[in-house]
């Protein structure tokens, strides 16, 4: 996997690592000696720090590019010796060429520049090098290799999304509820009413379940609908407390979020009785949004085992709004009660 990283990224990384070593070896040294002798001092640091820089370059757009994966790894290791050899020869060459022809002096001993002591006392030095860039390179791969998923996932769910609405025209399907509601509407006004009511829905599901956020008053409305339908289908024999309290108009919340819990209710939840009526409350105050839930479940049935719309609510709430939200679920004797509140967007 081929990694487009900014250069400016390790130049900022360097010039990090310059800094925290000039402070680290201010602090533990002889601050005095530094301060006098502090011409010598820059050569010396920014020379070494630069031939670690740029064994660092190598090593991360060649080596690591070439062997750092599951397949080469053991490659990798066997090239770690060419790094620090030729990690010795940069430093050799800005600091016993360089340096030594601008301010004349050598940072080894004229008796210990015999190559083969110098590439074998570099050894240890030129560690850092390889070091940094195999972890540097990896964080980047691991963080492309997550962005690359997230967006195939995405694309995934895009896709999904197309194939289901190109199963039925969208068009075709409301013009026909259009025109049933039509013919109904002189004679049987109820169910007339209900058609437009499910092509309302139908409608918000097909246009609007797909973006990032919702308008608060199309979201209730929705949730109105099909909790009316929802009656339709238990022939009004179903035993739920449903209200709304406060203002909205057109604020703004994440998609699908108060759906998530409706939708929960009717699935696990036992309405059918007058002492197991479920509850849903939408509270909106000020600047926020409640929404709170109670039902009973069918008894054995693990509610939290069917818990993975609700992982992905919470990632998606985290994503949204950074933290600044509740959420809460809790379930004893088979009964089960989910809170969550979040700021409204204007």
């Amino acid at each position: 996997m081929k990694l487009k990283i900014p250069f400016y990224y390790h130049v900022i990384l360097f010039l990090g690592l310059f800094l925290t070593y000039c402070l680290w070896d201010y602090g533990i040294n002889n601050r005095l000696v530094m301060i006098e002798q502090s011409k010598l001092y820059f050569w010396m640091t920014s020379t070494f720090i630069l031939s670690v820089f740029v064994v660092y370059i190598v090593n991360f757009y060649t080596v690591c590019d070439w062997f750092l994966n599951k397949t080469k790894i053991h490659f990798y290791f066997l090239s770690i010796p060419f790094s620090l050899t030729l990690f010795a020869g940069v430093r050799y060459f800005f600091q016993e060429v360089i340096m030594f022809h601008i301010i004349g002096v050598h940072n080894y001993a004229i008796g210990d520049l015999e190559w083969k002591f110098y590439i074998r006392d570099n050894f240890f030095f030129g560690l850092p090098a390889v070091i940094f860039s195999a972890l540097s390179y990896s964080f980047w791969q691991f963080q492309s290799a997550q962005q690359q998923n997230q967006e195939l996932l995405l694309e995934n769910k895009k896709a999904e999304f197309q194939i289901l609405k190109a199963q039925v025209s969208p068009h075709f399907l409301f013009n026909t509820l259009n025109s049933f509601y039509s013919q109904l509407i002189l004679k049987d006004d109820e169910m007339a009413s209900d058609i437009l009511v499910l092509s309302d829905l139908l409608r918000y599901v097909i246009t609007e379940t797909d973006k990032d956020e919702a308008v608060l008053s199309k979201e209730i409305q929705f949730i109105q609908n099909y909790i009316h339908l929802q009656k339709k289908r238990f022939e009004d024999q179903l035993y739920l407390d449903f209200s709304i309290e406060g203002d909205y108009s057109n604020e703004r919340i994440l998609s699908s979020t108060l759906i998530h819990f409706v939708e929960n209710v009717f699935k696990h939840g036992k309405f059918n009785t007058e002492q197991e009526k479920a509850t849903i409350t939408i509270k909106i105050k000020e600047d926020f949004l409640e929404i709170s839930t109670f039902n009973h479940t069918v008894e054995g049935e693990n509610y939290s085992s069917t818990g993975i719309g609700f992982d992905n609510l919470t990632k998606r709430l985290e994503y949204m709004y950074k933290g600044k939200f509740i959420l809460e679920k809790t379930e004893e004797n088979n009964i089960f009660k989910t809170y969550l509140k979040i700021p409204l967007k204007k």
